[in-house]
Parts: C-alpha cells; sequence; structure tokens
C-alpha cells in the first residue's frame, strides 16, 4: 500500500541550484495517490468546527475546493495583488528577498466566522501567516492551517506558534 509520501517527487535544483523541490504533481497525475491525499485532508477535518476554506494561490485552490465541496463550504481564494475583481482587503509580508501581498474579496470572510486555511506546503511559514492576518483582519477566526507537505527543518511551525496546525507529510527542506 502506497503512502501520500510516495507520490510526491523530488526535483533537485529548481526553481534555482541547492533547492530540492518537494513537487505535488505526483498526487494529482495519480488517481490513487490523490483519492489517499483527500481523504486524508478530509479526516484531518472530521471533528474541526469550520464555516469556509481559504485556499492559497495557486495549489491551495486544488485541495481546498475539494474540501470545500465534500464539506458542503464555500471557498475563499486568496491572491495575489490585482488579480480578484471586486473591491479587496490585502496584507503585504517579508520573502527572504523582499516582499509580497496576498487579498481576498472585502466580503469574502464575516466577523466570527472559522476558517480552515489550505495550501500544499508549510515551508518558512511567511505566505500561511499572512493569509492568518488577512483573515483576522476581516474579522474571521482562523481554527486551523492545513498543509499536504511541512519542510519541517524551515521552521514554519515557529512562525505559526498559537495555530492550530496540521500536515499530512513531513520532509527535510534541503
Amino acid at each position: 500500500m502506497k503512502k501520500i509520501e510516495d507520490y510526491i517527487i523530488s526535483v533537485p535544483n529548481f526553481p534555482k541550484p541547492g533547492i530540492l523541490f518537494r513537487d505535488i504533481t505526483g498526487i494529482l497525475n495519480d488517481a490513487e495517490g490523490l483519492r489517499l491525499t483527500l481523504e486524508a485532508l478530509y479526516k484531518a477535518l472530521e471533528n474541526v468546527e469550520f464555516d469556509l476554506i481559504a485556499g492559497l494561490e495557486a495549489r491551495g485552490f486544488l485541495f481546498g475546493v475539494s474540501l470545500a465541496e465534500h464539506f458542503h463550504k464555500p471557498f475563499v481564494p486568496v491572491r495575489k495583488k490585482g488579480k480578484l475583481p471586486r473591491e479587496t482587503v490585502s496584507i503585504e509580508y517579508d520573502l527572504e528577498y523582499g516582499s509580497a501581498c496576498i487579498e481576498v474579496h472585502k466580503d469574502a470572510v464575516k466577523p466570527g466566522q472559522k476558517v480552515v486555511i489550505i495550501d500544499d506546503l508549510l515551508a518558512t511559514g511567511g505566505t500561511a501567516k499572512a493569509a492568518a492576518r488577512l483573515i483576522e483582519k476581516l474579522g474571521g477566526k482562523v481554527e486551523m492551517l492545513l498543509f499536504v507537505i511541512e519542510l519541517f527543518d524551515l521552521h514554519g511551525r515557529d512562525v505559526l506558534k498559537g495555530y492550530n496546525i496540521e500536515t499530512l507529510t513531513r520532509f527535510p527542506g534541503h
């Protein structure tokens, strides 16, 4: 019986030399790998009370929409600046070399709503932390941050201290 880890492809020197990229397309390209991963995500949320799923662009969309459909909850896309067509709320955050900005529609989260944030990968935690702060800026409560892969030696968990974090697999980041 294969495990989720068996479907994740390690690609050396991508996107630049020295990086070992953990590629989820091995999960997506195999019906059994996708089923196994989605079932694990469903199980991670089966005892969590939440009102909506927020998925981070772009790979968080792939799993988030399926979770939203499975639990019959709305899906909120968290996108890079300038990609959403209506009024938005945004937040800037620091990257290793520079900064980035993500945003959601202003009416996407109502005060008091319980939100699960999903993405494919937890690395340094910066993007996930920004997404959590964005949800909180709208008055939402982050119930869980859910990831398919965690690169444990990049210490993203430390950046997200205080949040409920669930990951399906763990790999070294180098």
